[in-house]
C-alpha cells in the first residue's frame, strides 16, 4: 500500500509538471506497467484529479482543470515560495487578507517540520496598502485586459472609455495603465477608483506604450514626465559623507567616491525645489552644486524655512 500510495504521488507530480504525457514515457518514469499506469490514472480520477486519455499510437495522458479543487502537491521548494506569497499577500490590495490568513495555516498544517521552520525563520514583515481594491473590479478590469475589449467605467464620477492594457502595482496601489479614447493619449487610473460599467466595448488592437517598457513608463509618469523613465530634473552636488555610508540609502541615484570623507551624488526629482530637498535630507554639508536651476532651488528651499521659522 506505501508503494502504490508513493506511486501515485509521484505519477501526479510528473503530471504537474508538463502538459501532455505519453503513457510509454509515465510508464518508463515510473517503472511499471502501461496497465499499471491506466490503473493509477482511474485512482487519481477518483480522488478528484480530472486527467484526460488521448487514444492512438501517441496516446497519453493530460491533467486538466476541473470543477472542484483537488489534493495538491508541491516540491519543498514549491511549498516554501507559495507559504512566502501567502504571507505577504496583505500588500496586494485585493482584500484577500483574510482569506489567505487562513490558506497560510492550512498550508502550513500539513508542511513537515523542516519546512515550517524554514517559512517561520524568514524575516518578513507584510506591511498593508493604504487602499483596497474591491476584487470584483480588479477581476472585471483583468477580464477586459486579457480579452483586448474598451473598458467603460466611471472615474471619480467622470465616464470614461479607454483600451486597458496593463494592470500594475507600485506603492501598494493597483493601476490600470490604458489608452484613453476621448484624451487620444496614455493614461494611467487608481483601480480603486475605477467604476466598471457593462457591457465592455469592442475588441481592439493592442498599442506599444511609449518606449515600449511598461514599468519604464510608469516610473516615469510619476516622475512627472512623459514616460521615458528619467526625472524631468537631474543634477549633482558633492556631500561630506563617505561612499560607503550613504550608499545602502540610494535607489535609483549614482554615487562616487571622492575621498575617504567625500562622495558625490547624482540624483534626479520631479522638480529642482523637491531635488534640492532631497540633497538636504541627506543631513550632510553640500558643495559643487549643479547644475544652476538646483543651486537657485537651494536658495529658494532655505528662504522658505527661514520665513517657517522666523529667521532673518
Amino acid at each position: 500500500m506505501h508503494e502504490t500510495s508513493a506511486r501515485l504521488l509521484a505519477l501526479l507530480s510528473l503530471l504537474q509538471a508538463r502538459r501532455d504525457w505519453p503513457g510509454g514515457l509515465l510508464a518508463e518514469r515510473l517503472d511499471v506497467s502501461p496497465r499499471t499506469v491506466r490503473r493509477d490514472v482511474d485512482r487519481l480520477r477518483e480522488l478528484g484529479y480530472p486527467i484526460r486519455a488521448t487514444k492512438g499510437p501517441d496516446g497519453g495522458y493530460r491533467l486538466d482543470a476541473g470543477t472542484d479543487l483537488p489534493p495538491l502537491l508541491f516540491d519543498d521548494e514549491q511549498a516554501v515560495a507559495l507559504a512566502v506569497g501567502l504571507r505577504i499577500a496583505a500588500t496586494s490590495g485585493v482584500g484577500v487578507e483574510e482569506a489567505a490568513a487562513r490558506a497560510l495555516g492550512t498550508v502550513r498544517q500539513v508542511m513537515p517540520a523542516r519546512l515550517r521552520h524554514r517559512i517561520d525563520g524568514l524575516p518578513v514583515t507584510a506591511m498593508g496598502p493604504s487602499t483596497t481594491v474591491d476584487p470584483a473590479v480588479l477581476t472585471a478590469v483583468g477580464d477586459a485586459v486579457r480579452a483586448r475589449e474598451v473598458l467603460r467605467f466611471g472615474y471619480s464620477d467622470d465616464p470614461r472609455r479607454a483600451e486597458p492594457h496593463h494592470l500594475v502595482t507600485r506603492g501598494g496601489r493597483w493601476y490600470l495603465v490604458a489608452w484613453d479614447l476621448d484624451r487620444v493619449d496614455w493614461r494611467t487610473f487608481r483601480v480603486d477608483r475605477i467604476d466598471p460599467r457593462t457591457p465592455t466595448g469592442p475588441r481592439f488592437a493592442p498599442r506599444e506604450v511609449p518606449g515600449g517598457d511598461v514599468a519604464a513608463f510608469v516610473a516615469g509618469r510619476f516622475r512627472g514626465n512623459e514616460g521615458a523613465g528619467d526625472w524631468p530634473c537631474r543634477g549633482e552636488a558633492v556631500l561630506a559623507l563617505p561612499a560607503a555610508e550613504l550608499a545602502p540609502y540610494v535607489r535609483d541615484e549614482l554615487v562616487e567616491e571622492i575621498d575617504a570623507s567625500h562622495c558625490r551624488l547624482v540624483a534626479g526629482a520631479w522638480s529642482w525645489v523637491a531635488l534640492a530637498a532631497r540633497f538636504g535630507a541627506l543631513g550632510a554639508d553640500l558643495s559643487a552644486v549643479a547644475p544652476a536651476e538646483l543651486r537657485d532651488a537651494c536658495v529658494t528651499l532655505a528662504d522658505r524655512y527661514a520665513r517657517a521659522t522666523g529667521s532673518p
